[in-house]
């Protein structure tokens, strides 16, 4: 029996999401997609990139200063963890100035065009001169450096400039400074319709107006990028957070960790790295247009809308599209898949209750709610009208936290009972319980989903969402909410499955249970992330026992299949396609219950140091129509790229004779031609086409 420790079975964390960060770069390379979608991936490529760095490397440097050696199954310190990041970010620079150099050249056939100062009209120059003094020289901050001005404050991921500078008037005194551009200003002014100008080239044309006296010799415009605030490292570094003992949280916070330049001049580089001090390794110097997600500004242009994939519009499917929610959840178990069934039912599911007068009582999580949430809103006319109304507010939400504590306030101030969190947890359950009150008494309808209650995200993210009146479900969403708002030793439920105590020993007993069925065995997990060591090891030793073990992981995994005697019966497929794959959801073939969804990922953190919830999919239907789902994913060639033994991703495509398989494409079909079913045939008719289309599909 191979030892299942051994390091050699892992793939290591960091290295594994720079691969997940490739598909999406190699989504921009797609020459089959629409130009400005190729953009669109290429400016999710920096975002993501901006976020690894400032979180993930960030934190790899404080263990390496903090003296810790090991960090994970597969042994690498994290010294080694850091070169093999840059080396494998420097090779991967190349392959992204190349990729942008080819899609600008493709967009300028349809009217987008990204210009120099020098390269416009006459006019047009005049027209960026207005600009310049009207919006932009109120704004930006020169500033000089030298003995008595000290370097600047550069807040994280900052934009500027770095410049030379000679007196006019004492041609041999030279000077360097610094020109902040601030966030308000955008990266890009777009004149006439389609031309962007780069704000970087119109303010380099006008340094002698923010320099009286001074002409310019050289500049650089740079940007850098410092270690994420201590909230943001406890939801995406707690692993590394927790390594580190708490004498060391006294280190100095926001130190930089990253600088990008932008044609590299040494003497300029040299100047502001003695300032800012980051590794040569962590300087990146591109060729063109500095800050990979200042592209969303070209991507979001109304005009250039159909360099698009085509929006899809979410369909209302019987029952519905014309039958009150809480009447039809009386009947039966609703389960919906998002993007293509909207998210629309959900909203109402609230909005309904808020308004229903047999409703007496609302309890939801809240865990990235958005904007102006029509949910929060209902939630707080429901309360306003007298009902309670108990919401708990998770305010660690990453990048959400202004927008949580907005909405907590608001619901409070409506008469809300909000819970602000759990000590020492996250909740990032998923769950929502109305309870009405009728003649025969009180009877309860939940909602339990894979996604956050966001129906912004739910347009672009595939979720799962599960309706039900069930006894056995209810009963025990009702512990769930106990548990957050009072006291428990016990912290378990009875149908229900909530970590950090119950989750993963289920996880781990219906794997083993699988792996007992040998070949008869088979297990389909669709998860965003697989990390932690002891699920690993299960399904290792699933597959050594013969059981067929499918993984749909969109982000990171650190399995390794392929291996002989060790995970032979493994395949691992991440999907990148037009919507951001988001549920977890699971099928175990010899299980009574067969089908489960979850808020949580295959990671120590959501098994272990988060509150989540796993349920079973009661309904027969509802299971069938996830498991046709699961399916259809292992058997897509269009979106699945196939996970080597040796760490990398090949994409699959169509063999000789085979048609495309796009899971994103034929699900939008399969929806439309329901939806146009449901105009003219019967409801029994309707199903039989749903049913039988999926199945074909």
């Amino acid at each position: 029996m191979k030892n299942l420790k051994n390091p050699e079975l892992y793939i290591n964390r960091e290295l594994s999401w720079l691969q997940f960060n490739t598909r999406v770069l190699k989504q921009a390379q797609d020459t089959s997609l629409p130009p400005l979608e190729r953009l669109k991936f290429l400016a999710i490529y920096g975002t993501n990139l901006d976020e690894f760095y400032m979180i993930r490397v960030a934190g790899l440097k404080k263990l390496f200063n903090a003296g810790i050696i090991v960090s994970g199954a597969d042994r690498l310190t994290p010294l080694q963890q850091l070169k093999s990041i840059r080396e494998y970010l420097h090779r991967e620079q190349q392959v992204v100035e190349h990729c942008k150099t080819e899609i600008f050249k493709l967009l300028k056939e349809y009217g987008i065009k990204l210009k120099n100062f020098d390269d416009v009209s006459t006019q047009q120059k005049h027209q960026l001169n207005e600009i310049f003094f009207k919006d932009i020289y109120h704004l930006v901050i020169p500033i000089a450096v030298d003995a008595t001005h000290p370097f600047p404050h550069l807040n994280n991921l900052s934009f500027g400039m770095v410049v030379k500078l000679r007196d006019t008037e004492n041609p041999e005194t030279e000077r360097f400074g610094i020109i902040r551009i601030p966030r308000v200003i955008s990266r890009f002014i777009e004149i006439d319709e389609g031309k962007f100008i780069p704000i970087e080239s119109i303010v380099a044309k006008h340094v002698n107006a923010l320099f009286p006296g001074y002409e310019l010799i050289k500049q650089m415009p740079f940007r850098v990028t410092r270690n994420a605030d201590i909230a943001i490292e406890e939801e995406e570094a707690d692993d590394f957070m927790e390594m580190l003992e708490e004498g060391l949280k006294l280190r100095k916070k926001g130190e930089m960790v990253r600088l990008e330049v932008e044609g590299g001049d040494e003497e300029l580089i040299a100047f502001l790295n003695r300032h800012i001090n980051v590794s040569k390794d962590d300087i990146y110097t591109f060729r063109t247009c500095l800050n990979l997600s200042s592209l969303w500004q070209i991507v979001g242009s109304k005009q250039f809308a159909h360099l698009l994939l085509p929006q899809f519009k979410p369909k209302n499917l019987p029952p519905l599209d014309t039958e009150n929610i809480f009447s039809a959840m009386e009947k039966e178990d609703i389960l919906l898949y998002h993007p293509y069934e909207s998210f629309e039912p959900i909203v109402k599911f609230i909005q309904d209750a808020a308004k229903d007068p047999e409703v007496v009582s609302i309890k939801m999580t809240l865990y990235r709610a958005g904007t102006n949430s029509p949910i929060v809103k209902a939630l707080m006319e429901a309360s306003e009208s007298g009902k309670q109304v108990t919401v708990m507010v998770e305010l660690k939400a990453r990048f959400d936290e202004e927008n949580n504590l907005v909405w907590a306030k608001a619901l409070e101030n409506s008469g809300a009972h909000v819970i602000y969190g759990i000590k020492g947890f996250k909740v990032h359950a998923k769950a929502a319980l109305v309870t009405k009150r009728t003649e025969t008494g009180l009877i309860q309808f939940a909602h339990l989903g894979t996604g956050n209650y966001n129906p912004t995200t739910a347009k672009i993210y595939t979720d799962f969402s599960y309706l039900t009146t069930k006894q056995e479900i209810t009963d025990d969403l009702t512990r769930f909410f106990h548990f957050l708002t009072g006291f428990s030793k016990k912290g378990k439920l009875n149908e229900l499955y909530m970590s950090p105590s119950q989750i993963k020993p289920k996880i781990l007993s219906l794997i083993q249970n699988e792996a007992r069925k040998g070949e008869a065995g088979h297990i389909i997990a669709k998860v965003n992330s697989l990390v932690d060591d002891d699920v690993i090891r299960a399904l290792y030793k699933a597959s050594q026992a013969g059981t067929k073990v499918e993984l749909i992981v969109r982000g990171i995994c650190c399995l390794r299949p392929g291996i002989g005697g060790v995970s032979e019966n493994i395949r691992v497929l991440s999907i990148i396609g037009k919507y951001l794959e988001h549920p977890r959801a699971f099928y175990f073939k010899n299980d009574a219950n067969q089908v489960y969804i979850s808020s949580a990922d295959w990671m120590p953190r959501n098994l272990i140091r988060r509150i989540e919830l796993l349920t079973a999919v009661k309904g027969e239907s509802e299971k069938q129509k996830i498991i046709q789902i699961l399916k259809l994913q292992c058997s897509d060639n269009a979106t699945a790229h196939e996970l080597q033994k040796d760490g990398n991703y090949i994409k699959i495509k169509p063999k000789e004779n085979q048609k495309a398989i796009n899971n994103h494409k034929l699900l939008e079909e399969y929806v439309n031609k329901i939806a146009k079913a449901t105009k003219k045939d019967t409801p029994t008719q309707v199903q039989q086409l749903a049913q039988r289309l999926f199945i074909e599909s």
